[in-house]
């Protein structure tokens, strides 16, 4: 059994072969996908799929969740942050063998915020809206998995830091997408 300063030094290695396969070519791309407003038009046509096959009171439960739903996501990941006290990598000395692409770095970094809400969001609006389209799911997914990509691309996140966050939004989407069911199906049986 590994030891943790073992699984420690494998996460630096991985992290940092994985952040140098990075091309200048490519970074635009990257840094862009990492942003948090990149996805604002991809919100506004879920919410306009959500609108086109909900009633407004569907809808809104829905948007609560999905409040609720990123504003767990991240509060847990703060926690964690602030639990594990592990610096971010761009905050190492070890980064001068590798790529960082942003101007802020930010204190600590496990697990990543950004892994766990857009999984978490996936998981959840994919499970909605494949009865629907039956790609919401996967691309869904797809776009999710960039997103956490991009957090170690741009040098923010050990490749830990991104499995855990994919891991615990997976949990918690799927656990949002079981409790926005029994809601709705509630709110059906009263009309």
């Amino acid at each position: 059994m590994p030891t943790i300063e073992q699984l420690l030094q494998w996460d630096q290695e991985l992290f940092l072969y994985l952040n140098n396969l990075g091309t200048p070519t490519w970074d635009w791309f990257w840094i862009f996908i990492t942003h948090k407003f990149a996805a604002i038009p991809m919100y506004a046509y879920l919410l306009y799929l959500l609108y086109k096959n909900y009633n407004l009171k569907t809808l809104g439960i829905t948007l609560v969740f999905i409040a609720l739903l990123i504003t767990a996501t991240d509060q847990l990941a703060n926690v964690f942050k602030d639990a594990f006290a592990r610096p971010r990598p761009c905050k190492e000395d070890f980064m001068a063998q590798g790529r960082f692409l942003m101007d802020y770095c930010g204190k600590y970094g496990y697990f990543s915020a950004h892994a766990a809400s857009s999984t978490a969001l996936a998981i959840f609006l994919g499970n909605i809206l494949k009865k629907w389209y039956k790609l919401a799911f996967p691309l869904l997914f797809i776009w999710a998995m960039l997103v956490s990509y991009s957090r170690i691309y741009v040098g923010k996140h050990y490749p830990g830091d991104v499995i855990t966050g994919i891991l615990i939004g997976s949990i918690i989407g799927f656990l949002f997408y079981k409790l926005h069911q029994i809601s709705i199906n509630k709110l059906n049986a009263k009309v």
